[in-house]
This record gives C-alpha cells, structure tokens and sequence, in this order.
C-alpha cells in the first residue's frame, strides 16, 4: 500500500483513480500528475515501484494543495465569508444551501433531519 500525503492509497486501483483518494486530487488533477511522472494511468497502485511513489510525492508537494492544508484553506474562506456577513456568510451561518437552491423542498442535506412543527389547533365554536 503506498502512502502519499498521509493517505494508504488502495493497491488494486488503478493509479489514476487510486490518487483521488487525496484530498484535493480528482481525476484530471491525477492523469497530470501521471503524466508528469511518466507513468502509465492503468498502472495498479500496487505495482509502483518506490522509485514511482517518491516521484508522485515530489510533484504533489510542489503543484498541489492537499489534504490538511487544502481542507483549512476552505474552511478560512468560509470563516471569512461569515466574518464579513454577506449573503453566501449568513447562508453558511444558518446552515441552508449556499449556491441558489430552493428550500421549500429538498435542502435536506444542509438542513438536516426534519423537525416538526406542530400545526395550530382550530378553536370550537360556542352556539
């Protein structure tokens, strides 16, 4: 199993698809660090030789941002966004989608698991 940005990559993944367990690796990020390295995209993970895996290491600590560093770099924007108050910071805030989705249904990811409400109780009418 190799080990790259503190992530056990799968060895009988293929190496293109084995890299986007990486934070911040996705499939066209991976296919350029490939070819970068020279390596071949149906490769297994298993198969790479040390020589191989320290090359990948060496151009993902130069060209990209991963993992911890990537995941804090988010979460200051999104502190930032907050901070300032404008519209994308408050929808953060409450919890509710951020990008333009309705709301009145679906949402539920961001919203979490339905509260009920209790509906209001009609008063009885006195003759």
């Amino acid at each position: 199993m190799a080990r790259i940005a503190g992530v056990d990559l799968p060895k009988n993944k293929r190496s293109e698809i084995g890299l986007t367990y990486i934070y911040g690796i996705g499939r066209s990020t991976a296919q350029s660090i490939l070819t970068k390295a020279k390596i071949d995209y149906n490769k297994k993970i298993g198969e790479l030789s040390d020589e191989e895996v320290a090359s990948i290491r060496s151009i993902i600590q130069s060209d990209a941002k991963v993992e911890g560093a990537l995941r804090s770099d988010v979460q200051m924007n999104i502190k930032r966004l907050t901070d300032i108050g404008c519209y994308r910071g408050l929808r953060h805030r409450k919890g509710l989608p951020v990008r333009g989705q309705r709301t009145r249904t679906n949402a539920r990811t961001r919203k979490g698991k339905r509260r009920t409400v209790a509906g209001k109780k009609k008063a009885l009418e006195k003759k």
